[in-house]
């Protein structure tokens, strides 16, 4: 499928249901090729890469979390 930047600026929820359809999506302007929309694809192993909770897996278990999110908002030091 092939869009125009207008249309893609008019109509983005169309274009982005018809990406979670699976449809690759070319962006042109004044038509040249501009970029392409594809759909995000993962696998079972990378899905789980993605849960909240995996980071803090490489954590030591002797810092709770509450402990790991106060040093966290501590900020930067310089």
């Amino acid at each position: 499928m092939e869009v125009t930047t207008k249309e893609l600026r008019i109509q983005p929820g169309r274009i982005i249901e018809q990406v979670a359809g699976g449809q690759e999506v070319v962006v042109t302007f004044r038509g040249t090729p501009l970029a392409r929309i594809v759909p995000f694809r993962t696998g079972e192993k990378e899905r789980d890469d993605l849960s909240i909770f995996g980071m803090w897996e490489d954590r030591s278990a002797a810092e709770s979390v509450e402990e790991q999110v106060r040093e966290l908002r501590k900020g930067r030091r310089f």
